[in-house]
C-alpha cells in the first residue's frame, strides 16, 4: 500500500496564488533556452505560520506530473500544520535530464526571495517528492550550490537511483533511452551523498509495485 493512502487530504480554506516559475525563456542547461509557460508554483499559506515551507515535487514517473494527491492534497496538509506548501509544476525532461532540476532549484529560491511576504524562515526551507518528484527532490538535495541547497528533503517512495533497481519509466523519460553509463551515475543521488547533504526522510511501503523498496 502506498503511504499517500494513509493520509487523509482537505481542500485548503485559503486562496492558493499561482506564480511562473522563470520570468522569461527557462534554461535547459548546455546554453540552450526554452518555452517558460508550463513552468509554474502554487503558493498555499497557512493560517498559523511557523516558518517552515516545503517545496512539493509530484510524481508522474517524469511523464506526467501527479498534481492532486501528490502536489495541492499534500500542500493543504502541510498547512495544516503550519507550513506553507509550495507545489512545483516542473517541465518534464523528455530526455533533457537538467531541466527538472533548473527548475526545482529556481522554486527553493524564489521561496526565499519572497520569505518575508510569506512569513517564511528562509532557514526553514525543505522539499519533498513522491516516486518521479522524489527523484527529483532527491537531485536538489544532492546537487546544489549554496544558493539553491534545501535545509532538509522528504522522499516519499522515491526514485532513487538511474541504476540497477531504477524505475525504468523514469530513467527513460529523464535520460533518454539510452544514457551513458556517466549520466546514469550522474542521477544516481545514492551515489552523490556527501556530509553537505542535508538532513533527509526516506519512507517506501515494502509492497510497492511501482518503485522498487531498494530505492
Amino acid at each position: 500500500m502506498r503511504l499517500l493512502a494513509l493520509l487523509a487530504f482537505t481542500t485548503s480554506a485559503f486562496a492558493a496564488e499561482t506564480l511562473p516559475l522563470w520570468p522569461g525563456d527557462a534554461p535547459e542547461g548546455n546554453g540552450k533556452f526554452s518555452d517558460s509557460s508550463k513552468a509554474k508554483i502554487t503558493v498555499h499559506l497557512p493560517e498559523k505560520p511557523n516558518g517552515a515551507a516545503i517545496v512539493i515535487c509530484p510524481g508522474g514517473g517524469y511523464g506526467g506530473l501527479v498534481t492532486k494527491g501528490e502536489g495541492h492534497g499534500i500542500a493543504a496538509w502541510l498547512n495544516s500544520h503550519g507550513i506553507a506548501g509550495i507545489v512545483l509544476e516542473y517541465r518534464l525532461p523528455a530526455g533533457r535530464p537538467y531541466v527538472p532540476l533548473l527548475d526545482a532549484q529556481q522554486a527553493l529560491r524564489i521561496v526565499r526571495a519572497n520569505a518575508a511576504q510569506w512569513k517564511i524562515d528562509p532557514k526553514k526551507v525543505g522539499i519533498i517528492g513522491f516516486s518521479a518528484g522524489g527523484h527529483l527532490a532527491s537531485t536538489a538535495a544532492t546537487h546544489f550550490t549554496a544558493e539553491n541547497r534545501p535545509d532538509f528533503a522528504i522522499l516519499i517512495y522515491p526514485v532513487i537511483t538511474m541504476s540497477v533497481g531504477t524505475q525504468g519509466g523514469s530513467k527513460k523519460n529523464l535520460l533518454g533511452p539510452t544514457p551513458t553509463e556517466e549520466l546514469a551515475n550522474l542521477y544516481s543521488n545514492e551515489k552523490q551523498v556527501t556530509e553537505d547533504t542535508p538532513p533527509t526522510f526516506l519512507a517506501h511501503a515494502l509492497d510497492d509495485k511501482t518503485v522498487p523498496i531498494e530505492n
